[in-house]
């Protein structure tokens, strides 16, 4: 009993120090974006998600068409990537392409060249965490895991030990070059979605997901 008891403890610990190590993660207005200089807080978003950005009135029915560019994996000195790999951020860049790519096109009509009514779209990938392995889905069912994931559900917050994706976005009119929007965003998962705890970029593809979605909702 006084070992479960013990172990029990230190399961809390440990979740209590990664909460805060993953709290510590937050995005920054990255130099080295083309944008930086325009974007400002977003206080208007009470989510946190998208911490950063600059706005310009748009009619975004106005546009039929979209060129969207090769993401990019950002190198600048306040990159947040911690220890991932060079190859799990090409991965993520490479599942943002397609998964920006399918949401789009249910819109718009994807071009390469510049032509009247045509957006163009640059996603710089600047961050992300991953899967703490097993301990991130063990969490959920832990009781002290179990309790502060469901206040994190409640407020849409993120998870405990599970990761997440920071990018930016910069829209432009694809004739004329004018910057019509840009931001930072940080997605992730719900705090239950237990599906998105396994697999060590399981949560940033997540977070990939409702980023597009998100963005999709902004241009319709």
């Amino acid at each position: 009993m006084d070992r479960s008891i013990a172990l029990r403890g230190l399961g809390t610990l440990v979740l209590g120090a990664a909460v805060a190590g993953c709290a510590s993660v937050a995005p920054v207005p990255y130099s080295e974006m083309a944008s930086s200089a325009y974007m400002a807080p977003d206080k208007a978003d009470a989510s946190g998600r998208v911490p950063y950005r600059y706005s310009t009135s748009v009619d975004w029915r106005a546009y039929n068409k979209v060129i969207l560019e090769p993401v990019v994996v950002y190198r600048g000195r306040d990159q947040q990537f911690g220890d991932i790999s060079d190859h799990d951020k090409a991965t993520l860049a490479a599942y943002m392409q397609t998964r920006f790519a399918e949401r789009l096109r249910g819109r718009f009509t994807l071009v390469r060249e510049r032509a009247p009514n045509t957006l163009r779209i640059r996603l710089t990938l600047t961050g992300a965490v991953t899967n703490t392995p097993v301990l991130g889905t063990l969490s959920r069912f832990d009781m002290a895991g179990a309790v502060y994931n469901g206040v994190q559900a409640a407020r849409d917050g993120e998870g405990t030990l599970t990761g997440s994706v920071i990018y930016g976005v910069e829209i432009f009119d694809a004739t004329t070059a004018r910057l019509l929007s840009a931001y930072v965003t940080k997605q992730y998962p719900g705090a239950y979605d237990i599906k998105a705890s396994v697999g060590a970029l399981a949560a940033a593809n997540a977070g990939v997901d409702k980023g597009a979605d998100a963005l999709m909702a902004q241009l319709n």
